[in-house]
């Protein structure tokens, strides 16, 4: 039985400096595009551990820090990352369906 904490999730802001290296070719781009969106590979890392006292009405949260990143530098990419997201999304959330594996055959 696994237990299920209602955990807020936070970004750490740090960027580091590979992280930092892997967007600077998209950076023109992202600033030129106000309205864009780009789709990337991320690797978060976690960071910090925040769990309230038992008086405080506060969730526990997690914060994470993004650790490596790479973003579709073209459209062929583009959409193999755009359809990897959509089978990762269903899988996630296909609770009861032909998409959801036995325990035991997982194992």
């Amino acid at each position: 039985m696994t237990l299920h904490i209602d955990a807020d999730v936070k970004f750490d802001s740090k960027v580091l400096t590979d992280v930092a290296e892997a967007l600077e070719p998209h950076a023109t781009e992202m600033f030129k595009q106000r309205q864009g969106r780009w789709v990337a590979i991320v690797e978060l890392a976690h960071v910090e551990r925040n769990e309230p006292g038992p008086d405080e009405d506060k969730n526990p949260s997690v914060k994470v820090r993004v650790t490596s990143i790479e973003v579709a530098a073209d459209e062929i990419t583009n959409g193999r990352l755009r359809g990897l997201q959509r089978e990762m999304y269903d899988r996630r959330t296909s609770g009861g369906t032909l998409f959801e594996h036995d325990e035991d055959e997982v194992a």
